[in-house]
């Protein structure tokens, strides 16, 4: 850093994981803090919990992870939903609720997620966006240790988290469920790491495969009954998305064996192709759901916004639609824009492959190789709002549900709603309300439909009643837009690697800028995919305002061993614009910035 700069102090609307203590920055004096500004619907910052948890262990009486949760959606705005978020992924350090955004303007914070570092006198001494920092997290810390150990301003031992109660109860916030031969249900009880049998009640256990972390599940999702024929020749019954691991994996009913299908272990750190890969050698990101569709497993990959491919009998996998851009985009497969897609679905057909795309807050479907928008607006616009499709809203949905007329049911997870979209009068409907984060619908051979009620740790029959129509409750993500000037603008991306790493070119540029506009009007020129991290832009004057989609990574590796690890860091931003004459003509963007 060039100056020290004192860290804002940590002030919200209350804290978690303290035992009820409000905790400042005095308190924590002698600890090193990495402060993760997150937003528990964002897929990236799910990552970095993730990332985070070694850090923890091996720092654990030098190192305070305060999480800072910022919120994004109005849902998440609500304190009793950040706590079920905190209980839902296990979250093992200090959360503060900054749901006016406050510390995230104090922190400068552009991104989610955003990772700040404050030394153990006070001092902020880095900042950094995006995931995949764990190593260059790891040598700082070390740096750190050891100046402020020989200062005698190191001060180990315990630290303020506060362990909630144990859970009780069969389920805790299950995920997915589909129905098996027979009748029984299959459910993915992801916070408890396994995958549970239930009779046809919903409520009596049958069996339980798996248990705890990594025992073989982490959080599992998506669940997929293969076909009999498939079933036959692969030896196995069900796929299940085993989404923190990064892998899919066969369940054989029968036997209650579990094996390894696809998926290297590894998160998704690379670039997109069009080729098949071995399905155990390849990297995957965050799998949240399964469908079979066009003769083969379609993966609802929510980490990296794509559709993927799983083919059984080949044993392969690869992309199916999307390219890793945060955005919504119809058009021809592949080449489309999806944002943490979570649900799936296939119409009574087979042609139509419906999907939750949850960060757009979106309804989609693939038909025919092209995909559709049914209904959703973009990345910052949501709501609880009936109606016609064009101005119809959900709010962050993460299941559906195709029925035998063609309509579909949503679980419109963060309005706690069930919807239903028409496609013959093209409008939105209101089913039920009320629910706790439904995030699955599953309709039964016999007709009913049963409603995974995440957060109330169980599954719902649903009641419909009258159908309601819902008016107002429209809401936009209101994040500080960037003032910059029309005509011409500079776009920097600044990027440092980590301690101990190099930019590498051993496989060509190491750099890859990617950029885009919503609407497509505000960019004149500067669209597209280039291998340096700085972009002359030309911004239409006619157009007020809009969104500046920049996706950026960089490759690095180590510097100080004989075979190095490597090593892709990689942001995406949705950068609100205001054209302001008067405004500056250049926008700086921190990848990774070690200087702070």
């Amino acid at each position: 850093m060039t100056s020290r700069v004192r860290a804002p102090e940590l002030k919200g609307r209350g804290w978690l994981n303290t035992g009820g203590k409000a905790l400042t920055l005095a308190d924590l004096r002698g600890k090193i803090l990495v402060l993760d500004f997150w937003t528990f619907c964002c897929i990236n910052c799910l990552h970095v919990l993730d990332e985070l948890r070694p850090l923890e262990e091996k720092y654990g009486d030098a190192l305070v992870v305060i999480g800072v949760h910022s919120p994004k959606f109005e849902h998440e705005r609500d304190p009793q939903a950040l706590a079920a978020a905190v209980e839902r992924y296990g979250v093992h350090h200090p959360v503060i609720d900054d749901g006016d955004m406050h510390l995230w303007q104090q922190y400068a914070a552009k991104a989610w997620p955003t990772l700040a570092v404050v030394d153990p006198t006070g001092y902020l001494v880095a900042s950094m966006a995006g995931e995949g920092h764990a190593e260059g997290l790891s040598r700082l810390i070390d740096e750190l240790v050891a100046k402020h150990e020989a200062d005698g301003t190191l001060h180990r031992g315990d630290g303020p988290y506060v362990p909630p109660p144990a859970p009780e109860g069969l389920l805790h916030f299950p995920g997915k469920a589909i129905e098996l031969p027979g009748g029984n249900l299959l459910v993915s009880d992801s916070a408890r790491h396994s995958v549970v049998e239930l009779s046809p009640d919903g409520e009596t256990l049958v069996r339980r495969f798996g248990a705890g972390r990594n025992e073989p599940f982490s959080e599992p999702q998506g669940l997929l009954a293969l076909p009999p024929a498939i079933k036959d020749l692969t030896g196995y019954d069900v796929v299940v998305a085993d989404t923190v691991n990064h892998q899919l994996r066969a369940l054989s009913l029968a036997t209650g064996e579990i094996t390894l299908v696809a998926g290297s272990g590894r998160p998704w750190r690379s670039t997109v192709d069009d080729h098949p890969h071995d399905a155990l050698a390849a990297d995957l990101s965050s799998p949240w759901d399964l469908a079979w569709f066009d003769d083969k497993v379609i993966i609802a990959m929510a980490g990296i916004h794509q559709l993927w491919w799983f083919d059984p009998i080949q044993r392969t996998v690869g992309v199916y639609a999307g390219t890793t851009v945060e955005a919504l985009r119809d058009g021809p497969i592949p080449d489309v824009w999806m944002a943490q897609p979570s649900g799936l679905s296939v119409s009574a057909d087979g042609k139509r492959l419906w999907i939750a795309d949850s960060e757009t807050s979106a309804l989609r479907y693939v038909e025919g190789g092209v995909m559709h928008t049914a209904i959703g607006q973009g990345l910052f616009d949501f709501g609880h709002v009936d109606g016609p499709a064009d101005t119809a809203l959900f709010q962050h949905p993460l299941g559906v549900a195709a029925l035998a007329d063609g309509s579909v049911l949503v679980a419109d997870t963060y309005n706690g709603a069930v919807r239903r979209f028409d496609p013959v009068v093209n409008e939105v409907s209101t089913v039920d309300s009320g629910l706790a984060e439904p995030s699955d619908i599953l309709l039964t051979a016999a007709g009913d439909v049963l409603v995974v009620e995440s957060a109330a740790h169980r599954l719902t029959r649903l009641a419909p009643g009258v159908v309601k129509t819902v008016a107002g409750e429209r809401h936009k993500t209101e994040r500080p837009p960037s003032h910059l000037a029309p005509g011409e603008v500079t776009l920097d991306v600044i990027f440092t690697p980590a301690p101990g790493q190099k930019l590498d070119s051993q496989f060509g540029s190491p750099l890859r800028l990617t950029v885009s506009a919503s609407p497509a009007e505000l960019l004149l020129d500067g669209e597209g995919t280039t291998t340096d991290l700085s972009r002359r832009l030309v911004l239409n004057p006619e157009v007020p305002k809009g969104v500046l989609q920049v996706v950026a990574q960089a490759a690095t590796c180590d510097v100080d061993a004989e075979f190095g690890a490597c090593h892709l860091t990689r942001q995406d931003w949705g950068v609100p614009i205001v054209v302001d004459p008067a405004a500056p003509s250049r926008l700086p963007l921190i990848l990774r910035g070690m200087d702070g």
